[in-house]
């Protein structure tokens, strides 16, 4: 297990447990003590979390964790579900696509497709995007026409939000729009931790002709604080192969086309 990737669960313990000691962490991780202490001491001089006498508890951050730390979790799943939205797009289209790991990987499917490539400096694509770490991948690349939304940046997803992201949103038209999403659910819909991102992604699914979602199959049938958009507004969900036929069939029933990957 890498180092990010044992931050990354252990802040996941934490958030599970609310607070942890340094030898049941150890435990759970597989690791010396000696690791646990200094990985906490590193986390805790980030603020992800607090350190205790023995142990560590929750700090508010670490409720929705950093980007960077969120990358390790379903990265295969998240690869394979980012190259089958990328293949959605026809070559001209405008594209929303909002923060997160796995748009974060569609953006990078989209910026390396060869039919888009050889077109030269002719604008292949137009992707407008509120996630500064999008924009400064596609940046570089002279066949995709980048449109950045203003914006304050959440250091946890290098989204931008607030009334400059939603006003930019809803004043363009969009082909598609394709966003991730910390929980969708087949009666509740899609929705994220936090709701200046909530309130962007609206923006951008309301002003998209296609709405496509993609969720790894631990974001199914899940509920989280702010809604993006109902059920109806979804015309297509990419998951993974490990979500539930149950769960698959529900959302079917509600005329979302799923595909899982």
């Amino acid at each position: 297990m890498g180092t990010h990737e044992r931050w990354t669960r252990l802040l996941e313990i934490l958030g599970e447990k609310g607070r942890i000691q340094v030898a049941e962490a150890a435990e759970l991780l597989e690791v010396s003590t000696a690791t646990v202490r200094r990985d906490m001491e590193e986390l805790a001089r980030q603020q992800l979390l607090t350190r205790t006498r023995g142990g560590a508890v929750l700090s508010g951050v670490a409720y929705d964790l950093p980007l960077r730390y969120k990358a390790a979790r379903q990265a295969d799943e998240k690869h394979r579900i980012a190259k089958a939205a990328a293949g959605l797009v026809p070559p001209g289209a405008v594209v929303g696509v909002n923060g997160g790991t796995t748009a974060s990987d569609v953006a990078r499917e989209l910026a390396i497709r060869a039919d888009l490539a050889d077109r030269g400096t002719a604008t292949a694509l137009t992707i407008v995007t509120n996630a500064i770490n999008i924009a400064n991948e596609l940046a570089v690349r002279p066949y995709v026409k980048t449109v950045v939304t203003g914006g304050v940046a959440r250091p946890n997803s290098y989204e931008l939000t607030g009334p400059l992201a939603t006003m930019v949103l809803q004043a363009i038209s969009l082909d598609y729009a394709i966003i991730g999403v910390n929980a969708v659910d087949p009666v509740f819909g899609a929705a994220t931790h936090d709701e200046g991102e909530a309130s962007a992604n609206r923006a951008m699914a309301e002003r998209a002709e296609k709405v496509i979602v993609v969720a790894d199959s631990t974001k199914l049938g899940k509920r989280a604080f702010a809604q993006v958009c109902d059920i109806a507004a979804i015309a297509v969900l990419i998951t993974d192969k490990d979500a539930p036929d149950e769960l698959v069939e529900r959302f079917t029933a509600q005329g979302v086309e799923v595909t899982c990957v």
